[in-house]
């Protein structure tokens, strides 16, 4: 996939994408400075495009507390 290719991304992260361009082209910034920011803006809320390893997984806390959950129960089988 080459730089730059928006293939990975949700329909929702188009439109959200849409929406924040279009709200910074109204405040004067230039249509290709807008289209960055708006990117920058949808992958930092949602942590990339929907392939798998893009980090739109379980948070790091949520992944780190499910990991103690199941190290706590194999203990206690033990």
């Amino acid at each position: 996939m080459p730089q730059g290719d928006k293939t990975a991304y949700t329909d929702k992260q188009r439109r959200k994408a849409a929406e924040i361009e279009k709200g910074y082209e109204t405040q004067g910034r230039s249509p290709k400075e807008a289209e960055r920011i708006a990117w920058a803006t949808v992958n930092k809320q949602d942590g990339g495009g929907k392939e798998s390893g893009s980090g739109r997984s379980r948070s790091r806390s949520e992944a780190a507390r499910k990991g103690w959950e199941t190290r706590r129960k194999r203990a206690a089988k033990s």
